[in-house]
């Protein structure tokens, strides 16, 4: 149920989609990869729009090279946690919500355990090794998993939906090699808001989500290209593994 001051902070997103829709964002639980480029407007727009419960991992320090692109981290945090500093902001944007913070690396020990009761994933890291856990962790679960990644001028994000679309796994066979990679600062800007969307989109149910296509940002030319794409059936995330083709977990 929303209070009088929920339903004044919302007010133009319920002319949207109703307080139903607005009471879907509040008991929603959202789990988030990273607290970095993508991470932060993510984490941000979510926090604003009012989900609930956010769930936020990172292992990681703010370093002085992250602040150009990490929203949520200032020259004050430098060598704090990223999940306090990012915590600390957006509890400052809205009080209302619940933000969990977990200074863990995320792997294929542990990944399906952090996701587990969440009812969407944001992968907001950097490394393919990494996304690979959480990819597998999203299809044994049957949580939808909205994908995000940058580099430089560019970016590209894909909601999958498990046992219904191409996971990641089917999109990147292989991973690219780990790197420090350049970018500026709005790239993960754009991508993470539009991640975010995406997460509003599926908790409300509202519109269409963009599964089975790859959306591709070059920031350069300013142009979105979209690609479609297929479940492999010989994938080894999701392809033949009974518990991705299960019912899905509904929000």
């Amino acid at each position: 149920m929303l209070t009088d001051s929920e339903r004044e902070r919302y007010s133009r997103q319920i002319l949207l989609f109703g307080e139903e829709g607005q009471e879907r964002l509040k008991s929603s639980k959202v789990f988030i990869a990273g607290a970095g480029g993508l991470g932060c407007p993510a984490a941000a727009y979510l926090a604003a729009a009012g989900v609930g419960h956010l769930v936020i991992a990172d292992c990681d320090s703010v370093d002085r090279t992250n602040l150009n692109r990490q929203i949520l981290h200032y020259e004050s945090d430098i060598g704090r946690p990223k999940v306090v500093s990012a915590r600390e902001k957006l509890l400052s944007m809205n009080p209302d919500i619940r933000v969990e913070p977990l200074a863990v690396i995320i792997s294929d020990n542990n990944a399906s355990t952090l996701v587990s009761g969440c009812d969407l994933v944001v992968d907001a890291l950097d490394t393919f090794t990494d996304r690979y856990a959480l990819n597998r962790a999203a299809i044994r679960n049957r949580i939808p998993y909205i994908h995000g990644a940058v580099s430089g001028f560019d970016g590209h994000m894909a909601t999958i939906i498990p046992g219904e679309t191409a996971c990641l796994e089917c999109m990147v066979p292989e991973a690219p090699p780990r790197s420090v990679f350049p970018v500026v600062g709005t790239t993960p800007g754009l991508i993470g808001v539009l991640q975010a969307h995406e997460a509003i989109k599926q908790i409300t149910g509202q519109g269409e989500p963009l599964t089975n296509q790859l959306v591709l940002w070059d920031g350069k030319a300013s142009q979105f290209t979209m690609i479609r794409v297929e479940r492999d059936p010989d994938c080894p995330a999701c392809g033949g593994d009974s518990r991705a083709s299960g019912r899905r977990r509904e929000i």
